[in-house]
């Protein structure tokens, strides 16, 4: 942080973790998994897969709320004036790269949910799915750190949940957009941790709801 953005009190108080957790697992799509394709296997990326899966292994053991999604339409027409040519040519529900890497997507448990912008809960049923759930914490995973994740992480923000973004379990591209983003959500909205940390606080949680 700044000094500059310091003295202003930016990133003084912590969000923290309340009574009850979900995840968000945002855009773990074979089109950003698989580097058979235009944007396919980022190294942050694939670091924040292997580390979501290990997050997601603990989380359904303890029964924490999983929503996860995909983003893809019938056609260009369909879409937002997305600037990017791999989205507007491989993101549709046709395309093989449109699926969840199963890797990280149990349909049996998971909330599936199929996202039309960049917030896994713009117009979709996630945070309704969260308010039955009585779930008040969020944690954020999934890529890119500069597009979805923020765009996801600001509408938890706006949900009034508390938000968690493990910086380990979340991607991108390039790693100057992945710092700069966090750093700057991490500031204003979001407390940024990593892995580890909420493995803990998920162990936390499960024992004071198992006593």
């Amino acid at each position: 942080m700044t000094d500059d953005y310091a003295r202003r009190s930016y990133g003084e108080i912590e969000v923290g973790f309340g009574k009850k957790p979900g995840i968000v697992v945002v855009d773990f799509m074979l089109a950003f998994t698989d580097p058979a394709y235009p944007l396919g296997g980022a190294p942050l990326v694939m670091r924040a897969l292997e580390n979501t899966i290990k997050l997601l292994e603990v989380a359904r053991r303890y029964g924490v709320p999983v929503a996860t999604c995909n983003t893809a339409y019938m056609n260009e027409r369909e879409m937002p004036y997305w600037k990017i040519t791999a989205v507007r040519e491989t993101f549709r529900h046709d395309h093989p790269s449109a699926p969840i890497d199963p890797r990280v997507y149990d349909p049996d448990y998971d909330l599936a949910v199929v996202k039309k912008g960049p917030s896994i809960f713009f117009n979709t049923g996630v945070a309704d799915y969260f308010t039955k759930e009585r779930v008040d914490t969020v944690i954020v995973t999934g890529c890119n750190t500069s597009g979805c994740i923020r765009a996801t992480s600001l509408d938890s923000f706006s949900y009034r949940y508390r938000t968690i973004v493990p910086e380990d379990c979340v991607g991108d591209i390039e790693e100057q957009p992945h710092r700069d983003n966090l750093r700057d959500i991490g500031r204003r909205y979001v407390d940024v941790s990593n892995l580890d940390t909420v493995l803990a606080q998920l162990e936390t949680w499960h024992r004071q709801n198992a006593a």
